[in-house]
């Protein structure tokens, strides 16, 4: 698959240097607000006036901001974007490649119109028009259950879109387990959620995940295949032969390893439910933590299961989106004294 004008990005808390020296610029969605703004959002007293830049060519929005905004860094601009900042034809625009045309006029106000509502539990890493990626904690529900009805990454980020625009909606993509930290995306329209799914084989090109299980993994690296079918108590069964579930492919790398703990690096040919849990109860080393799938030692306070890589290609712009995050600490604590690669 040729990939087009490849670039890489990563939350601003957990980013890393990628091989093309550039680093992922997060949205300023926890911004806080400043001292004039009230708990509901309004701001107190008279706003200041905003400035207003006349269009003389055709162009994108980003752009031509940056020519006009130059007493300011690039991140403050995406900033001001972000915030529901720029107003166009008396509606806010966010998105940094909306066109524009000679004639028009763009209203940049220096206050945020809205006050950016507070997340719990996740961090933007990125946004644009079509999509959404973020950093979700461990904890975190995706998305709400028929018995679930806590605070999850879909509502916040359906407030975090409205607070510019009342209509807009966010389509669930793929999920991570409530206990699974990591990288998740969720789309801003339903075309873009369906092509997403339909075409998730050839459009994802990396999803790893590290894994801390239980025990010392003596093989360096392999795969397990299997067929995983769901039960009536909602647990995932493994079978080595079709049982009429689905057939799953698992990968797997040895990081470092104690008699006690190993850190795998897990890469994801197929995505089923509970696959790497699943999978690496198979192996004969179950997830830390994971009790579900036969997990016996106290583990680390949380489930042992992080999604680091996502890599896809964006299914509007055909550029190739890769998104890296850090090895939980946690993860890391029972090797301290144990060189890595081992």
């Amino acid at each position: 698959m040729q990939k087009k004008n490849s670039r890489s990005h990563s939350s601003s808390n957990r980013s890393k240097t990628t091989k093309s020296g550039h680093k992922g610029k997060p949205t300023a969605h926890s911004s806080k607000a400043k001292s004039s703004s009230s708990r509901n959002g309004s701001y107190r007293g008279k706003p200041l006036p905003p400035t207003v830049y006349t269009v003389k060519e055709a162009t994108e929005l980003l752009p031509f901001l940056l020519d006009n905004l130059t007493h300011i860094s690039r991140n403050s601009v995406k900033s001001i974007l972000a915030r529901g900042q720029v107003i166009i034809n008396e509606k806010t625009v966010t998105a940094y490649n909306h066109m524009l045309r000679p004639g028009q006029e763009v209203m940049v106000h220096k206050e945020p119109r809205v006050a950016a509502p507070a997340m719990v539990g996740l961090s933007i890493m990125f946004e644009d028009e079509h999509l959404i990626v973020i950093h979700k904690d461990a904890g975190l529900l995706s998305i709400a259950s028929d018995k679930e009805k806590d605070v999850t990454a879909y509502r916040q980020l359906t407030e975090h879109v409205r607070a510019t625009d009342p209509e807009q909606r966010i389509f669930v993509v793929h999920r991570l387990d409530r206990d699974t930290s990591g990288v998740m995306m969720f789309a801003k329209s339903h075309e873009v959620q369906q092509q997403l799914q339909n075409t998730w084989r050839e459009s994802v090109e990396e999803r790893t995940y590290v894994a801390l299980v239980e025990g010392e993994v003596k093989k360096p690296e392999g795969t397990i295949s299997s067929w995983l079918k769901e039960s009536k108590t909602l647990k995932m069964f493994s079978n080595s032969h079709d049982n009429g579930g689905q057939h799953a492919i698992t990968h797997f790398k040895r990081l470092q390893k104690t008699r006690e703990y190993s850190l795998l690096e897990v890469r994801l040919e197929t995505g089923r439910k509970n696959q790497i849990r699943v999978h690496m109860e198979d192996l004969g080393h179950p997830i830390v933590g994971d009790k579900k799938y036969g997990a016996r030692a106290q583990g680390v306070g949380r489930l042992g299961l992080h999604a680091r890589v996502l890599s896809f290609i964006h299914p509007v712009t055909g550029e190739t989106m890769r998104f890296e995050t850090d090895i939980p600490k946690s993860f890391k604590h029972p090797f301290k004294d144990v060189p890595e690669s081992t």
